[in-house]
């Protein structure tokens, strides 16, 4: 990992890691009715009702990749998610708005 809380992650990564099945926590912190519109398979949304739930239940050595509408806002919750004990944090580039356009047949409803 970098000298940042966190690093950056492209699309292609993040569809090789689900490809690959790899061990991971996705978490998605848009608004609940964009979330239920669409999200990246395998992704819980996240909020400040859910954080506590998801600190409680998400390994910290597992690799935590958050995801925004554009990758923004999920740059400043992957530092607070660093600072809560997670080894390696990732926000997802271009957040799901990329991830849609890149990979429009991996999206849940």
């Amino acid at each position: 990992m970098s000298q940042n809380a966190f690093d950056h992650l492209d699309p292609a990564t993040l569809a090789r890691w689900l490809d690959a099945e790899e061990p991971l926590t996705l978490v998605d912190i848009r608004d609940p009715m964009s979330f239920a519109q669409g999200h990246i398979p395998g992704s819980r949304h996240l909020d400040n009702a859910s954080v506590g739930a998801l600190l409680d239940e998400a390994p910290r050595e597992r690799p935590l990749v958050v995801v925004c509408y554009h990758g923004n806002s999920s740059q400043q919750a992957a530092v607070w998610l660093s600072g809560q004990g997670y080894d390696r944090v990732y926000s997802l580039d271009g957040g799901f708005s990329d991830w849609a356009v890149s990979h429009p047949s991996r999206i849940a409803k």
